[in-house]
């Protein structure tokens, strides 16, 4: 079993971490799905891309323990198939290791599911997968009556998991196992305690990944080990050097970023609650901050407690309530708060239409006085019938609105209709003085953000609020066949290059899917819990359009990138969360590349092959939020970054420069934390005669 002078590549016997608990979000808080955090504490070399709302006030997946001078990593999950099939997993290494032995000591705390290590990593649900495993079909089903334990191989990938090779293996909970997993030359030899007991011939032994520790019960792991052959550790080297070469020059292909603006946001900083507008008309751009608070359950009933405009430069122009510098409570929420800018008038300077102490209002966008206000509808519906709601009765008597979009269900010159949600069940349609149209409540969820679009051509909108299609009388067309979680966000297009329109969604734990304008899905990837798309130019060398897309609960920061059919071109995982994926003018040249997050070292924007093409400068810029918009007037994307305190804003070094690319793209007036993003090279794409 191995070379004597093999290469040891890495070595943890966990002696490095102090006794407690692995570094975890402790609100097991969707905050990552759109905000680049990092929690507090020491990770040393580990990753951990898992997950999961269903924990929360569980604590901590992994926790460092010790016995008699030794150090172990112990894993605490023991619920793993909620909001979907999840591998809990801890990640190291370098995704450029190939042809590896991977070991580490293993004991069973509990046998009762499976513990064991991954290798040939791709990301944390593309993985091989040596694992000790409980009684099969329980604690006595074996053939001698002895309990069916197993030692198996498998590969694990998106939702399934196909086992290569397996056997019966006795053991227990008191016993610590060696337990190593040999790759190279097609195969893979699996050991215990030095004595093979599988081999399986697959071309898997032969790719590139990183390695890790996994376990969906009580299970400790300690000296972890990573060996190979000194010839290939100098292969792998020099695959990193080819890889750190191809980033450089990808990098040179594309103007770096230059500061533009810093603004300091004193005590009404916010996460991702900021909207852009003209609020006195002409093009100078203004921020609207909200800050929010949340009642009754987590982010259920968020709602605004401070509305602050400010120009460019960090002068306030108007503020409404009492800004808070309690950062902890006051700005992090992981939901959509009502408030739009938008010239909903047509006077040539943007309004404010927002939701707050339940009353819809429009604001003058120049001083913040109330134009035009009126109470939200009343909560008069059955509480049971509500999707939902926490403790199944709706908190209030009046709806607490959730997300505001304009949209044109009248059929006018230019959208002047206001689309109210709550969290998830329904939808109002209000006109420009905020008259209640019609009101539609949804038996099935209807995720964060409804998508106005003119299907027909009429020129009035059509709504698809969820997995339904709704007329522009809020009556329901037709409806997707998924009935389970909601979508999270939703692209329309003629991106598939036959001339009909579609729609791309992902929506959670039913994946990512394109369905067209009829109800109908023609293509579909379960990938876990998908959460973010959009669909740009981003393979130039490739006909058509692709679309990138995310995952979050459960096995986070796995990016996927499709062809206009669905068909899968890459995945890769990144080993970050907040991961926004806007689709970036950066170049003006009619290939966009794909956001990231704000982190200097790792995030960026990369290109349509997944290499880094853009890095933010190493200036101690804010990365919890990061969006892209033209600011400068020069038609190419501005990147913004910002947190609690600050802002920073960053141009192209070569900005201005003339542009003759001028792409359509998600309107800033529907901004949203859950807004599918598009860049398109011109209107036609978006303009549709579908029949419905």
């Amino acid at each position: 079993m191995g070379r004597t002078d093999e290469t040891v590549l890495f070595r943890d016997d966990f002696k490095g971490f102090a006794i407690g608990e692995f570094p975890y979000d402790r609100d097991h808080s969707a905050t990552g799905e759109y905000h680049y955090v990092t929690e507090a504490g020491f990770h040393g070399a580990w990753y951990d891309p898992v997950c999961n709302y269903t924990w929360n006030g569980s604590g901590p997946s992994w926790i460092i323990t010790e016995w008699q001078g030794r150090h172990f990593m112990e894993s605490q999950r023991i619920e793993k198939n909620r909001p979907h099939r999840t591998f809990p997993t801890l990640e190291t290494g370098s995704p450029f290791w190939k042809h590896c032995t991977v070991s580490v000591r293993l004991q069973r705390l509990s046998t009762k599911g499976m513990a064991g290590v991954v290798f040939s990593a791709r990301d944390s649900i593309d993985c091989l997968v040596l694992s000790l495993e409980g009684p099969k079909n329980g604690p006595a089903a074996g053939p001698d009556g002895e309990a069916d334990y197993r030692i198996r191989l498998a590969y694990r990938h998106k939702e399934e998991v196909q086992a290569l090779a397996e056997t019966r293996f006795a053991q227990d909970c008191d016993t610590e196992y060696l337990l190593t997993a040999e790759c190279g030359d097609g195969i893979v030899s699996c050991y215990v305690g030095g004595v093979k007991l599988l081999e399986c011939r697959t071309e898997l032994a032969d790719r590139e990944g990183r390695v890790g520790i996994t376990a969906d019960c009580p299970a400790r792991f300690t000296d972890f080990e990573v060996r190979t052959e000194p010839e290939n550790a100098a292969d792998i080297e020099a695959s990193k050097a080819v890889a750190a070469a191809r980033e450089a020059e990808v990098m040179r292909q594309h103007p770096k970023m230059k500061l533009w603006k810093t603004i300091d946001l004193q005590n009404f900083g916010t996460s991702r609650q900021v909207r852009f507008g003209h609020l006195t008309g002409g093009d100078k751009w203004y921020a609207v901050f909200a800050q929010i608070q949340k009642r009754v359950n987590r982010d259920a009933y968020g709602f605004i407690s401070c509305l602050t405009a400010i120009d460019l430069d960090g002068n306030i122009l108007w503020q409404l309530g009492e800004p808070s510098e309690n950062s902890r409570t006051i700005g992090k929420v992981s939901a959509d708060m009502p408030f739009q800018v938008y010239d909903i008038d047509g006077d040539g300077i943007d309004e404010v239409i927002c939701g707050r102490n339940f009353e819809i209002q429009i604001l003058d966008g120049r001083t913040g006085e109330v134009r035009k206000s009126a109470k939200m509808p009343v909560s008069d519906d059955d509480d049971a019938s509500l999707i939902g709601v926490p403790y199944n009765i709706y908190a209030f008597d009046r709806i607490n609105p959730d997300g505001i979009r304009i949209c044109n269900f009248r059929g006018l010159d230019k959208p002047a209709d206001i689309l109210v949600k709550d969290r998830y069940c329904r939808v109002y349609a209000l006109d420009s003085d905020l008259n209640l149209m019609w009101k539609y409540r949804s038996p099935k969820n209807t995720g964060h953000c409804p998508m106005p679009v003119d299907v027909n051509g009429d020129g009035k909108d059509e709504l698809l609020v969820g997995y339904t299609l709704l007329d522009p009388q809020g009556k329901e067309l037709w409806t997707y066949p998924i009935t389970d979680d909601h979508t999270d966000e939703i692209v329309a297009g003629k991106f598939r290059g036959d001339g009909k329109g579609y729609f791309a969604c992902v929506s959670g734990t039913q994946g990512f899917f394109i369905g067209d304008m009829h109800g109908n899905i023609v293509a579909r990837d379960m990938i876990g819990h998908a959460q973010r798309v959009s669909v740009a130019n981003y393979c130039p060398d490739r006909p058509g359009y692709e679309i990138v897309v995310s995952n979050f609960w459960g096995h986070a920061s796995v990016i996927y990138l499709y062809d206009a059919d669905g068909n899968e071109i890459w995945e890769m995982e990144n080993t970050m969360n907040g991961n926004i994926l806007a689709p970036v003018n950066w170049d003006g040249n009619g290939s966009e590349l794909i956001l990231t997050n704000a982190d200097a070292a790792h995030g960026g924007l990369i290109n349509g092959d997944g290499v880094r093409a853009v890095a933010f400068p190493d200036d101690g810029h804010p990365d919890m939020c990061v969006e892209a918009i033209d600011l400068t007037g020069d038609e190419r994307d501005e990147l913004i970054t910002w947190d609690y305190h600050k802002m920073y804003i960053y141009t192209q070094e070569d900005n201005p420069r003339p542009q003759h690319y001028h792409p359509v793209k998600f309107p800033n007036y529907n901004a949203s934390n859950y807004r599918g993003e598009y860049s398109y090279p011109d209107s036609s794409l978006l303009e549709f005669k579908e029949e419905v």
